[in-house]
């Protein structure tokens, strides 16, 4: 399995210096685009994790930025998938973090994507082939995902995302 990496930074829409109209409470809301090649056979659906490991030293943790599922066996996730595609199941981000103002559900159980505050981040972007559907609610955690998923992956690839401070 194979994903389309993108050439530089992430394009502004997607983190920091997104526009008005792809922000909410100030968070960048509109999710990557993800182009993926070679599923395995027996695909039944996707796990799409977005993780910034830099910002351990900026908050104590690796900030998560979006955990989903329920994509099916498909080979393009387009742009804004968190806002539009209402059959997604998504997680509680790290926004959900008591560190942080209490942010609505629109940002929390979504994409939220990335600012970093000192310096360029690289995050990390992992899609899993599932051999079924997860089970999960809407809001699940990180810890929850890897364990619904145990046994079920096929196949999984991570690329690098950079993004400007």
């Amino acid at each position: 399995m194979k994903l389309k990496q993108f050439d530089g930074y992430l394009p502004d829409q997607f983190g920091k210096y997104a526009a008005d109209q792809d922000k909410e409470e100030g968070v960048p809301v509109c999710s990557l685009p993800i182009s993926i090649s070679d599923l395995p056979a027996g695909t039944k659906d996707l796990v799409v994790t977005f993780i910034d490991y830099d910002a351990v030293p900026v908050c104590g943790f690796p900030f998560i930025h979006w955990l989903a599922t329920n994509f099916g066996p498909v080979t393009s996730i387009p742009a804004d998938a968190s806002r539009q595609d209402q059959s997604i199941c998504q997680d509680s981000n790290s926004f959900a973090s008591k560190f942080y103002p209490d942010y609505s559900e629109r940002i929390v159980y979504r994409y939220g994507g990335p600012m970093p505050p000192d310096k360029d981040h690289d995050y990390t972007l992992t899609v899993y082939a599932l051999d079924e559907k997860l089970n999960l609610t809407e809001g699940y955690y990180l810890n929850d995902l890897l364990k619904a998923m145990k046994g079920h992956v096929l196949a999984q690839t991570a690329v690098p995302v950079l993004a400007k401070a």
